[in-house]
């Protein structure tokens, strides 16, 4: 795919990590972020819709309050709220000076996870793009405990986001973006670790996020709270539901408009034929996790190459406590999660019916909703 084709995109969804937004002193580069500021500003002029996730709050009232480290939960909420006004207010500066608007969207997981606020927020993003504002996104660290103190998180608890790169994934999918530009302090996707192997050659285009993409991913980078890994999880997502990714390198001078002239710069990861539904993406990717079930190998395969449902007598085992309506992982026999879906009963319920036939349900019950403990229009296959 040509680059110019692989850019011309309407809504775009474009995320900034901390290391892009600061300095070699550790402090926000106020060049480097105006210059975001003047080619979004630019792209919002020439008929495009923009949304900025960006990472920074913590960083700067870190430095705001001139510490050290920000060890402990409550002071790392303490220095998210210093650094996001201060964060905010550069931006609201900064697209005034361009005659736009931008609106600041703090988020949490629930947010994402409890359908109704999705679908609520869905409506929100919409709007303030149809009125040409600039939506400004960033966790909500102030309140939240999930991303920042994982011990906070109940135990065997899957959150939807615990970083910006999945976070911005999620909005892109929420939005149908039709493209996401992660750019962080990294040219995009080498072939082996570029700071350990000299000879390590940049990956240009992705076809698929497989296995053997997935491996090739390094740790957390230093400042921030995601790495290679959480980028690849982003771009796996969003080619699920026909979008475009691309990771750049945010410390290349004027990266953005670069990028829009055709340069190239990054990793292109490029659009499946998937093309989940929002329904299926929501189930897939923005829901947190509590609640497991083990099937059998023959249930898997009758989820993953026949597309049925998920019937209580290929049910091995339930795990953790769960609601009805909950979405709920599904593990093979092994314990590795292949699907997530919607289930029909509760955990109290499903236990009962563990390995038991459909049409046993309303005699071991005393009730029955369905012949499925997860019918497959609710499932969604990772």
């Amino acid at each position: 795919m040509e680059r110019l084709d692989f850019v011309n995109a309407k809504r775009i969804v474009i995320k900034l990590g901390t290391n892009v937004l600061r300095g070699d002193s550790g402090n926000v580069s106020l060049p480097r972020i105006y210059a975001f500021i003047e080619d979004i500003a630019n792209l919002v002029k020439s008929g495009k819709e923009v949304i900025v996730i960006t990472s920074g709050a913590v960083s700067m009232g870190k430095k705001r309050l001139n510490l050290e480290n920000t060890n402990g939960t409550a002071l790392k909420q303490a220095c998210a709220a210093i650094g996001q006004s201060k964060l905010m207010s550069i931006y609201e500066n900064g697209f005034d000076t361009y005659g736009l608007t931008a609106a600041q969207i703090l988020l949490t997981e629930d947010d994402f996870s409890v359908r109704e606020r999705y679908l609520s927020l869905r409506t929100t993003f919409n709007k303030l793009l149809e009125l040409g504002v600039i939506p400004v996104i960033n966790q909500n660290d102030t309140v939240s405990t999930l991303e920042i103190a994982p011990r906070y998180i109940e135990e065997d608890m899957q959150v939807c986001f615990s970083d910006n790169d999945k976070l911005s994934a999620l909005v892109a999918s929420e939005l149908d973006a039709d493209l996401l530009i992660i750019l962080s302090d990294v040219e995009g996707l080498y072939d082996k670790n570029p700071k350990t192997n000299p000879d390590a050659k940049l990956i240009k285009s992705v076809s698929e996020v497989n296995d053997e993409i997935l491996s090739l991913a390094t740790g957390a980078s230093e400042g921030g709270r995601g790495g290679m890994e959480t980028k690849l999880q982003a771009a796996h997502m969003v080619t699920r539901f026909g979008g475009k990714v691309l990771i750049a390198n945010g410390k290349e001078p004027f990266i953005i408009r670069r990028i829009f002239n055709g340069e190239d710069l990054g990793t292109m990861f490029l659009p499946t034929d998937e093309n989940l539904s929002d329904k299926k993406r929501w189930i897939g990717y923005a829901t947190n996790i509590i609640g497991k079930i083990k099937v059998n190998d023959g249930a898997k395969q009758a989820l993953i190459n026949q597309e049925k449902s998920l019937l209580p007598i290929g049910v091995l085992e339930i795990k953790n406590t769960f609601n009805k309506g909950d979405v709920v992982s599904i593990l093979d026999e092994d314990e590795h999660e292949f699907a997530r879906g919607i289930v029909n009963y509760d955990s109290a319920s499903c236990s009962k019916l563990i390995g038991r036939h459909s049409d046993n349900i309303l005699e071991i019950l005393g009730f029955k909703n369905y012949d499925a403990i997860i019918t497959r229009d609710n499932i969604t296959i990772l």
